[in-house]
């Protein structure tokens, strides 16, 4: 059955199930009380309002009466509303015409591309692949960034939290990757970023050539919270499309702390009881249900890069914590190195990637811990060297990074645009610790 007929015959068979209406009975915050209507949790419902359609999402059920989080605007509806069942949960258009399109937290396009309707449609929600089928993960990843290649190794699969406060680079190490890695495919989530950000991300960050073999979902910061909720989750069901056909498909997430705290507005909202700060059970019910979606699969792999925004750079928030648990390694960005001017921000000793040894040599491990032992003994004796109290000799391998300080920061360091193969960075690692 062509794709065309499959979605001629979706419409029909939703046009031909029986109507039921509800009425809304209360507007409180952000959430509709409904009665009258039968429906279950996650499924879609239209508010028939005096300024149109109003589609909401069911988050709770009371006796004779459901909770519904609206998925835009709630000016002009009113007590009475009649309220209408859509069919079941949301769906989006999954398929290669995805590529290079730029589409809402509700999977609709957003640019001024052809419209996808003719696209099959699936389930958001899709349950993680089975742990015992999952293919172990021993293929690199090429990212393009030296310092991840090289000391923060990441393999076909793998997931990785990128933790930093707010300023640091995270977006733009993101930007790095979409164009540097060798994925076939990326898929780009954009979640509670600023309106501003958007359109400099895609036109100048990403560019054409990135933009081309990616797809990006978009909810800024001022869309409702059920969409920004939404965004992170069509994401992950686009890529989890690419990876059933058998590609090779980066997932970032910008950023999984607003998802979070989308979740943690739906839950206070629908009555949940707030816990560790503020933030409601069901936010710590949603990250691995997110998370464990991405990974290796009998036919593809989804490599996901998540970033987290650690409130006050305190790597122990309650989200960076629990997602350090959840991921297969994270990313440290450290303000004190993006003040410096130093680009990638990334602390290196305080990253770390969990499937190094499966994705890398043994010859070039033993190189990385080389330049990793030298840069922890630099960092032990850099204020002794500052105010000239060091004795040359008294550590070799702070001795032996001191002689190589310049070209190491010239290692780390990376502008944009200088995007470094997998081959190139091991080589010039090897020359580094080396010579």
């Amino acid at each position: 059955m062509s794709a065309l007929t499959a979605s001629v015959r979706e419409r029909a068979m939703l046009a031909a199930q029986p109507l039921h209406h509800g009425t809304v009975t209360e507007l409180v915050g952000l959430h509709l009380v409904v009665r009258g209507l039968p429906a279950a949790a996650g499924d879609l419902v239209e508010v028939v309002g005096t300024t149109g359609l109003l589609l909401a999402e069911v988050v709770a059920l009371r006796p004779g009466a459901m909770v519904c989080l609206p998925l835009g605007g709630t000016a002009g509806v009113r007590v009475g509303d009649l309220v209408r069942h859509t069919g079941g949960p949301l769906r989006i258009r999954v398929g290669d015409a995805l590529l290079g399109r730029v589409l809402d937290g509700l999977g609709r396009p957003m640019d001024d591309g052809a419209t996808i309707d003719h696209l099959p449609s699936v389930d958001v929600e899709l349950a993680s692949p089975p742990a015992l089928s999952r293919p172990r993960i021993t293929q690199p990843l090429g990212l393009g960034v030296r310092a991840l290649d090289a000391l923060v190794p990441a393999g076909r699969g793998q997931r990785l939290g990128i933790m930093a406060g707010s300023g640091v680079g995270k977006s733009s190490l993101l930007s790095m990757i979409a164009r540097g890695s060798d994925a076939e495919v990326t898929v780009i989530a954009l979640v509670g970023e600023r309106g501003r950000e958007v359109r400099e991300f895609i036109d100048v960050d990403l560019g054409p050539d990135g933009l081309a073999r990616s797809v990006v979902v978009v909810a800024t910061s001022d869309a409702p919270a059920m969409e920004r909720l939404r965004a992170a989750f069509t994401a992950t069901r686009i890529a989890e499309h690419f990876r059933d056909q058998g590609k090779d498909v980066v997932l970032m997430m910008d950023s999984l702390t607003r998802v979070a705290m989308a979740q943690r507005e739906i839950g206070l909202s629908a009555g949940e009881p707030p816990a560790t700060r503020g933030y409601p059970p069901s936010v710590f019910g949603l990250m691995p249900r997110l998370l464990e979606r991405a990974g290796t699969s009998a036919a593809g792999s989804i490599t996901g890069l998540y970033t987290v925004l650690v409130e006050g750079d305190d790597l122990q928030d309650p989200i960076g914590d629990t997602a350090r648990s959840i991921l297969d390694g994270h990313v440290v960005l450290s303000r004190e190195l993006a003040t410096a001017g130093h680009f990638p921000a990334i602390d290196v000793l305080e990253s770390i990637s969990r499937v190094t040894s499966a994705v890398t040599s043994r010859d070039q491990q033993d190189t990385a811990i080389r330049l990793r032992r030298m840069l922890a003994a630099h960092r032990s004796v850099k204020e002794l060297v500052e105010i000239g109290a060091y004795v040359a000799g008294a550590d070799a391998d702070a001795d032996a990074a001191l002689a190589r300080l310049p070209r190491i920061e010239r290692f780390l360091r990376q502008r944009m645009d200088d995007l470094t193969p997998v081959d190139e960075t091991w080589r010039r690692l090897e020359e580094l610790v080396t010579s």
